[in-house]
């Protein structure tokens, strides 16, 4: 283990990544009805022609419910199976591996385009009234009424439908976005659940529908599939009821034991974070410590922006993946400079050989 570093290759189930560098998932906003178009192609494509081992779509609603705004990506229905098909392939074309990130956004849904402030769309004014674990008010932008029991399982249906439909359109793994303060997050941590059923009170009936999600779709995706989820570390509150980071290593302990083969160990998502406590890896400890109190591979992420650092993090053994965001939005080449930088030998695409 002590000699691996970002560009040595890592078998997860049946998937062989070439190296250590994902492509986190990263909103485009550039949907309609939930269909990929160009723009997804371009946008995910390049990052595949810059040496990335494995791209993570954008988080993609399970249902037309399940979206934040009108233009998020969907795949619950044929029509986004066949658009995503294309992506897929010209990623593969690429030597690259990609996954789809599946999403609820609960109490989250129904905003308008960030261009237009992401503000909430009412029923009357063409949106919906988002649900979620309980009827908590996250702040004015944020409006959402309890989960029947039924609506529960109706929703843990649509993953695992979608979960079919992705392995139909090709993706080579599932991610599910547990964290930043979407659906699962929202009834995982007691700051949000506030339920007196077999959903909420106690830490096991929080993790319920997350957890019984994943056995299920464990039970509909091939064996040699991995499964990914990403979760909130912690709630970055001070509040009693905060989601922590002992939380966190337990939840994925049991995830492990579920079939769960990757945990991206992310943060917040229910208030902003002080600028002040954003640094260079500043959310790495939670993947090193739920690594090494789990066994389970772990991707880090929290403002990765160098070679070097991605590195270091790979050969320190404080992670198994380097997954990073907006560096790959000012750099889709960022493997390529890395691999210059660390004086690793990677495959150049022969168009662009004549600037390496």
């Amino acid at each position: 283990m002590a000699n691996n570093n970002l560009f040595t290759p890592l078998q997860i189930r049946g998937l062989e990544l070439k190296n250590r560098i994902v492509v986190s998932p990263m909103q485009q906003y550039s949907a309609t009805d939930g269909l990929v178009n160009n723009w997804h192609l371009v946008h995910l494509g390049s990052r595949a022609v810059g040496g990335a081992a494995l791209i993570i779509t954008e988080a993609t609603a399970v249902s037309p419910r399940g979206m934040n705004t009108p233009n998020d990506t969907g795949i619950w229905n044929d029509e986004q199976v066949n658009a995503w098909k294309n992506v897929v392939q010209f990623v593969h074309e690429q030597g690259a591996k990609i996954a789809v990130q599946l999403w609820h956004s609960g109490a989250k849904g129904s905003h308008s385009h960030p261009r237009d402030g992401m503000k909430y769309i009412s029923a009357e004014n063409g949106g919906w009234l988002p649900k979620s674990a309980s009827p908590i008010k996250l702040d004015d932008t944020y409006h959402s009424e309890a989960l029947s029991v039924e609506e529960i399982a109706d929703i843990r249906s649509s993953f695992v439908n979608a979960a079919m439909r992705a392995v139909t359109a090709g993706f080579d793994s599932i991610e599910l976005h547990a964290g930043h303060g979407y659906l699962f997050h929202q009834f995982y941590s007691s700051y949000v659940n506030r339920r007196d059923d077999e959903y909420g009170g106690s830490f096991e009936r929080r993790i319920g529908l997350l957890v019984e999600t994943v056995k299920q779709i464990r039970q509909v995706i091939p064996e040699d599939m991995p499964l990914f989820v990403r979760i909130s570390a912690v709630d970055y509150l001070e509040d009693d009821d905060a989601w922590r980071i002992e939380d966190s290593v337990k939840l994925s302990r049991i995830l492990k034991e579920n079939g769960v083969d990757v945990i991206t160990a992310s943060a917040g998502g229910f208030v902003f974070l002080d600028k002040s406590r954003v640094y260079p890896s500043y959310q790495v400890p939670f993947a090193e410590k739920i690594k090494s109190e789990t066994g389970i591979i772990t991707g880090a992420v929290g403002a990765i922006t160098s070679p070097e650092q991605a590195n270091e993090i790979i050969t320190s053994n404080k992670a198994d993946l380097a997954v990073i965001a907006r560096e790959f939005l000012r750099d889709p080449y960022f493997p390529l400079r890395a691999a210059a930088k660390l004086e690793k030998d990677i495959p150049v695409p022969f168009q662009y050989k004549r600037a390496f």
